[in-house]
């Protein structure tokens, strides 16, 4: 054997560690140096120099590991999840468990036809696409009882924020005398509360917190719109009508966040005079997903087709004469003048708005109503076993979250003992949320961590908001006559 023969640097250039870089990053030397050339460089340091200012710029070499190839990386990775505790999350505020219906998972999600179109800025080429699209505005409004709903929005605190802006332009208080003020209720989800502070503070808008119920302190803080979360972020559910009746009042819109499943069960916002209604499509068979992303949706007044953010895919037709699809309004400032934009944020989540709506369709308004069912009645008996135990329930009215007070300590650390995820809520109560995915065992191990058996499920849903759907069978109202149902005071703007 030659003597100058390395076999280690042989096995090195054989593994090809770096076979990564030469695959995806696509200049190679040759090509550098052209590139340089032409800019009147010659090398990529002295680019840098010129490009990147020096206050900024480290000069230090980057301390990495040796390459290795993507099999290697796979395993690295690996071994640094397997390190994460896996515990089941019961959490809620607004992210919830739930089953992808395979057949979904497979010829959707797992697609490249479907997942590859991010944004379509050609939307009409993919009748499928605006189709399933249209199913989803139509099962957003068929539960939410609002006349029109766009194509998705980016989530559901995003979603709430886009509709803060449209009440700030189209409001009937900033026709009388502008406001600045938007009223919150504080059972909003605390993500949502965050991102409208965000948002209003360039703006200028000042939020006023308001408690639940709190008609007088509506009226009093004179808003421009109100926001409401039905159900609740600690689970309660209210009749909203007098919230409402007190915003359109004192001339403000009422913006409404809501979960899709509750309103299987639960009167609509729609039905009790809410302007805006959005929430997040998530639990519609989109997996949580480490916290997104996820579809948002967002649902208005006719009178407020113009002025609604993102996407409005309509019934047309073609040269021939044929019915086609086509997206009848997009609002993003990518797709018309910027000046008449109402919206720069990200107007579609496309592939999840698509899984939501066939979950939809998969399951039929039975299937929807047999998992609402469900899981508000695995909500009441544990609910029913907490009492047992010694714990208080802050609300007696509740769809799939409840919230305990009393030996909350104790509770939570019994819990993560067993594997269970709580939240804990900074006044002490802790929340617990259900959803379709909670199986018996899992049932069973949470009465286990209350120290009381499941025996009895008390009613949790008021009888004045059991849906129309859950009384007659009915989903809504025929278009036109949501209003002329309602008081006047309640119709709003």
């Amino acid at each position: 054997m030659d003597g100058t023969f390395d076999p280690l640097a042989e096995l090195t250039a054989l593994e090809g560690a770096d076979s990564f870089v030469a695959r995806h990053v696509a200049p190679n030397e040759a090509e550098i140096a052209a590139m340089l050339h032409e800019v009147g460089v010659a090398t990529l340091d002295e680019l840098a120099a010129k490009a990147v200012p020096a206050a900024i710029r480290g000069l230090d070499a980057m301390e990495l590991p040796p390459a290795i190839d993507e099999a290697a990386v796979v395993a690295e990775l690996r071994g640094l999840a397997g390190q994460n505790t896996c515990a089941r999350s019961l959490i809620g505020q607004g992210y919830y468990g739930t089953h992808v219906p395979p057949v979904i998972l497979r010829n959707v999600l797992e697609n490249p036809g479907w997942y590859t179109a991010y944004t379509p800025y050609q939307a009409e080429i993919a009748q499928g696409r605006l189709e399933t699209l249209l199913n989803f505005q139509t099962m957003v409004c068929d539960l939410t009882a609002m006349p029109i709903a766009n194509a998705s929005l980016l989530d559901e605190a995003t979603a709430a924020a886009e509709a803060v802006t449209m009440a700030y332009g189209v409001s009937p208080a900033q026709k009388t005398g502008k406001s600045e003020v938007l009223a919150v209720c504080t059972d909003l989800h605390p993500q949502t509360r965050a991102v409208l502070a965000t948002r209003a503070a360039p703006l200028g808008i000042r939020l006023v917190e308001v408690a639940p119920g709190d008609v007088a302190s509506i009226g009093a803080a004179n808003p421009f719109a109100v926001v409401l979360q039905y159900p609740g972020t600690t689970g309660a559910i209210r009749d909203l009508h007098g919230e409402i009746t007190a915003a359109h009042a004192a001339g403000a819109l009422a913006i409404v966040c809501t979960d899709l499943l509750s309103l299987v069960m639960l009167t609509p916002p729609g039905e009790m005079g809410a302007d805006v209604v959005v929430g997040s499509a998530q639990r519609f068979g989109v997996p949580m997903g480490f916290g997104g992303p996820h579809a948002g949706f967002f649902a208005t007044r006719d009178s407020f087709k113009r002025q609604m953010p993102g996407r409005l895919v309509g019934l047309s037709q073609d040269a021939a004469g044929n019915p086609a699809l086509r997206l009848a309004l997009q609002t993003r400032e990518q797709h018309i003048r910027r000046e008449k934009a109402t919206s720069n944020i990200c107007t579609a989540q496309v592939l999840l708005a698509v899984m939501a709506g066939l979950y939809a369709v998969w399951h039929g308004p039975e299937g929807l109503r047999r998992i609402a069912r469900r899981v508000n009645l695995q909500a009441r008996m544990l609910a029913g076993a907490a009492v047992r135990a010694g714990f208080s329930l802050r609300h007696d009215g509740f769809f799939d979250t409840l919230t305990l007070d009393g030996d909350t300590a104790g509770l939570v650390a019994r819990a993560s003992d067993a594997g269970l995820n709580l939240r804990t809520l900074p006044d002490g109560g802790v929340s617990i949320a259900l959803d379709e995915t909670v199986t018996r065992d899992e049932l069973g191990r949470l009465a286990a961590v209350l120290g009381a058996p499941l025996l009895d499920a008390a009613p949790s849903v008021p009888a004045a908001l059991v849906s129309r759907a859950e009384r007659t069978g009915i989903r809504r109202l025929p278009r036109g006559a949501r209003d002329a149902a309602l008081p006047e005071a309640a119709r709003g703007p």
